[in-house]
Order: C-alpha cells, then structure tokens, then sequence
C-alpha cells in the first residue's frame, strides 16, 4: 500500500462524568468515594476532608442518593449510562466510512465504569494511530473537563508507545451546539406551546472556585447569551441559574431552585427549563430538574412547567461531535 492509500487509524475517547453500577447504598458509595475523593472536585486539604468523606458522608449520602437513583432507573441501567451508549453508537455510524481515516468510538467515565483507562487500552489494542479524547462537558471547569486530562495522563504514563493524543476542550460558544440546543426548544414549544419564561438551568460550582480562576461561570453565561440570541428572547423573558449544590459554602448565583420560587411568587404561570450543561440527561437533570424544581414551582403557586430533555442522542448533536472530532468546527 502506498502512503497515499493510507488511512490513520483514529480513536475517539468519548466521556463523562460517570454512573454508579446499580441504584444502592452499596454501589453508591463505591461510586461517591471515587468521585468525591477527587482533588478537582474538592478542593480542601486532603487530610481534613478524608475525614469528613469516611466519616460522615460516605454514611450517610450513599442511602440518600441510592433513593434518588431508583427514580430515574431504568431496564438499561443509570439515564446517563442509557444516553451516552446511544450517543457512542450514534457517533460510531457517523464517523464510518470516512474517507480521510477509520475512526474508532469508546465509550469512558470518569468515576465508575468503563473507566477512562479501560477505554484508552481497549483502543490501543486497535491499533491507532492518534486518540482523540472529547470530554462531552461543553463549558470547561478545572472539576470536570481537567479531571478527565489529568485521569488521561495518569493513564498514558504508564505507556511506552504512546500515540497522538488531541484533547478537546470547551464548546460553550460553538454554533453547532446553540443551534442543537435552539433546535430542541422550538421542537419543545411547536408540540407544547411556549411557556412565559425560559430557565437555563447549569450545574452549579462553589463561588471560591470561579474566584481562584475557573472560566466555568462566565462559559455557563455566555452559553445563556448566545441561545437566547439564537431564539430571539426578550431579555426579561429567559434567565441563567444554577443547580445541584450542597453543602455549606456560597455557590455560585442564581440558584435554581430559589429563582423558581420567586418566579411563581411573582406572578410568572408557566415556565420552560433545559440543563445546557448537561449533554446527557441524568440523575440532576430528571430527578432533581424535572421533578424536585417542578414540585418547589407548582407548591410555590406556579401552573405550568415543562422540562425540555438534554441533547442526548439527537441528530443533531451527534453531528457537532463529530465536527469538533474531524476538526471542522
């Protein structure tokens, strides 16, 4: 074969965040003690927080998020696990027969399983010549799409012959993305009608970690900014918050949950939410979005809210991976 017949052989490393095996206190605590003893998740001094994971969390989380869990659980296991196969498959079909390279997709997870290294060997044992590693977080923070570089590194070291590896970042801003996202909301409001205020509702990050330099807040919003350009908003008629803290320490602001009270309290009737954020749905986005904010709206005298679905498998979000994969974007 001559080098013009050739075709690099590539390997697509697709990741997340992670799913606990199985909707128990067991399984869950397995998975919350890899999570949580991540240093890019917590930031406190190791010896110190060790004893608050073992000795109180670990305790007492695992049950209460086990419950959380068997809500949104599934014949197909965790709606994360569920997605992101999907999304894997979806990517697969798309990248096939490509005439510039053999592309090869693995699904990975941060915490849990198939582990980011399970991922890479497998891949590697194929024969590629360069890895491609997409962490399917869209705004970048030092506690998601980092953790999945330094679990890459941690991995690679270990390797004699290591391939090409391109790590991609941050697509907050990437118009492929706004335009699945806008896409999704107007398919919503042609089935059910457009509510009176739409929530862009991210995940949320203590405050002291955007202060030591985290670019997360600023994505989240201007993520916000560009979708509700891209559908025409009145300004009073959307906003951004954020979710899904716990604890003691400031978050960053909005929350969620509070702006929907003071919505219905206000007066607002209907309103729609989606979770940017998150390109999968999961545990935030169905049980505590979908049912813990919709009940804190309707108890708190709203009429109407609708929860509009992650990007998930759709279409077109599998072709924006697979743009920022080939380098088109």
């Amino acid at each position: 074969m001559s080098n013009l017949d050739f075709k690099p052989r590539i390997g697509v490393l697709l990741t997340n965040l992670g799913t606990p095996d199985a909707p128990t206190a067991k399984a869950l605590r397995k998975y919350l003690a890899e999570f949580l003893s991540d240093p890019r998740v917590i930031e406190k001094p190791r010896w110190i927080w060790k004893i608050i994971l073992y000795g109180i969390i670990l305790n007492v989380r695992p049950k209460r998020a086990a419950k959380a869990y068997q809500k949104v659980w599934t014949e197909n296991g965790s709606p994360l696990m569920e997605f992101s196969l999907k999304q894997s498959d979806a990517l697969q079909k798309i990248l096939t027969n490509n005439p510039d390279a053999d592309f090869i997709v693995e699904l990975a997870m941060r915490y849990g399983n198939p582990s980011i290294s399970h991922g890479i060997e497998s891949l590697l044992q194929k024969n590629i010549d360069k890895l491609i590693v997409l962490p399917l977080y869209p705004q970048y923070s030092a506690t998601t799409t980092a953790s999945i570089y330094d679990a890459v590194s941690q991995t690679i070291s270990k390797i004699r012959n290591i391939p090409e590896i391109i790590l991609s970042g941050a697509y907050h801003n990437n118009d492929n993305y706004i335009s699945a996202l806008a896409n999704s909301i107007k398919e919503h409001w042609t089935e059910h009608g457009q509510s009176e205020r739409l929530m862009m509702s991210f995940h949320g990050l203590p405050k002291n970690y955007i202060t030591a330099g985290d670019p997360y807040q600023e994505q989240c919003l201007q993520t916000a900014e560009l979708l509700a350009e891209k559908l025409q908003l009145p300004d009073k008629s959307w906003a951004c918050a954020f979710q899904s803290r716990f604890g003691v320490e400031e978050w960053i602001q909005p929350y969620a949950d509070k702006m929907l009270e003071s919505w219905a309290a206000g007066g607002t009737n209907s309103v729609d939410i989606i979770c940017p954020g998150f390109s999968a749905d999961c545990l935030e986005t169905i049980e505590e979005t979908a049912m813990q904010n919709r009940d804190i709206f309707l108890q708190s005298g709203g009429k109407i809210f609708n929860y509009i679905p992650c990007l998930n498998d759709r279409h077109d979000h599998i072709k924006m991976m697979s743009s920022i994969i080939k380098g088109d974007r």
